[in-house]
């Protein structure tokens, strides 16, 4: 059985809100939703002319106070713009869970942005996320999730960024992406293949829940962690789509204490209710319980 890089370690990621750093009202307001993750956005959310007061109002907000129990994502500007090294360095300053990187397209970027942590003496708990959001990006996808195996690469999780990619291929937003989806499936299997997580794009339309709904269940289907949010109202539906059912924890836990018994240390194969289960879904079902221990104490604190 694997266990987990203490330096990556297991998140619950069911849904991860993104926020303009640029908007007063709505930072104020992350301290009381409930979703798994917030990513700060100093990128495409904020005009050009308001990078420099974007980033200056974040610094402020999370000096001032900090979401308890949220992971901390801050998503800054390229590295190949004026902006993005400034950001970069803020975001070591601030100290965040993870720094996501726009539009990687190349292995290169991640190892760029890693040196720089690593120059500027970013802890080794600081960890890179990469959006998957042009051509480019997609071919390569394989290679850049490698970067997350290199020693000091520090990468956590990818996320496709299906805007960018639909504006750079002339693809259309159809429902169920069927255009998308063999592009989304290469994205997750690169991620997959180097131990990294991955959370699906954004769903535009923050009113219709149905759509939403619809989309969660096909990224849940799909294998990703959770979904990418663009307001409040979303969140709700996509812990809800990517959590752990409790028909699904009780399944976990009785392979589990299967494996547990006596009368089957050592053996990779048991009879389970008719069932035969392998010491790969041993695997399946610590993580399952693993998520929904992650679950019961974030949904219903004490």
């Amino acid at each position: 059985m694997s266990f987990p890089d203490p330096r990556h370690p297991a998140r619950l990621r069911r849904s991860v809100l993104c926020v303009p750093a640029d908007n007063e009202r709505a930072l104020g307001k992350i301290a009381s939703l409930v979703c798994d993750g917030v990513i700060y956005d100093l990128e495409d959310a904020v005009l050009t002319d308001r990078k420099a007061e974007a980033r200056e109002m974040l610094v402020a907000h999370l000096e001032k106070s900090r979401p308890a129990g949220v992971e901390i994502v801050i998503r800054i500007n390229s590295l190949k713009t004026p902006f993005g090294e400034e950001d970069l360095l803020d975001a070591i300053r601030l100290q965040p869970d993870a720094i996501l990187l726009p539009k990687v397209e190349s292995p290169a970027d991640i190892q760029l942005a890693a040196d720089l942590l690593a120059e500027n003496d970013a802890p080794d708990s600081l960890r890179l996320w990469a959006m998957i959001e042009t051509p480019r990006g997609v071919l390569n996808a394989a290679a850049i999730a490698e970067t997350g195996r290199t020693s000091g690469g520090r990468l956590d999780c990818f996320v496709p960024g299906l805007n960018d990619l639909r504006k750079e291929t002339n693809v259309p937003a159809l429902p169920g992406r069927p255009y998308l989806v063999s592009w989304l499936m290469q994205i997750l299997l690169s991620a997959r293949s180097c131990g990294l997580d991955i959370i699906d794009s954004v769903y535009n339309d923050f009113r219709d829940a149905d759509g939403l709904d619809a989309e969660c269940r096909q990224g849940r289907d799909m294998g990703f962690d959770g979904k990418m949010l663009i307001h409040p109202a979303q969140i709700e539906i996509a812990n809800r789509a990517f959590g752990v059912t409790s028909e699904a924890a009780a399944e976990a836990a009785a392979i589990i204490d299967a494996f547990a018994r006596p009368e089957n240390a050592g053996k990779g194969v048991i009879n389970l209710d008719g069932r035969m289960v392998e010491r790969l879904h041993l695997d399946q079902a610590l993580k399952t319980a693993a998520k929904a221990d992650a679950m019961q104490n974030k949904d219903n604190p004490a």
